[in-house]
């Protein structure tokens, strides 16, 4: 997954994925790299506050770049989708994996 998919055809192609290979719900674990900015960590946390995520943030050896694991329960595909939209508007720069 990229940045910042430029299409409504990527998520539908995703959606499709994610029907095929887990029964809903399921947990799902979402991968970001974003520079390593306290800012824009919180901002990440934050989109996925008080859902029960577990949340995992590993440095880069350089300390430039956070990989930020997000492991939680989520209701359908759906969902999956409305979160990977929401960190790409709120927060500027993610990659997501």
């Amino acid at each position: 997954m990229n940045t910042s998919p430029d299409s409504e055809e990527f998520y539908e192609k995703l959606k499709t994925q994610l029907y095929e290979t887990a029964s809903w719900p399921a947990e799902y674990l979402y991968k970001f790299i974003v520079k390593s900015d306290v800012e824009k960590i919180v901002k990440l946390e934050t989109i996925f506050n008080n859902m029960g995520a577990v949340i995992n943030k590993t440095e880069s050896k350089n300390g430039k770049y956070t990989s930020v694991s997000i492991n939680l329960l989520m209701k359908n595909p759906d969902t999956v989708i409305e979160k990977y939209k929401e960190v790409a508007e709120k927060v500027e720069g993610v990659i997501s994996l």
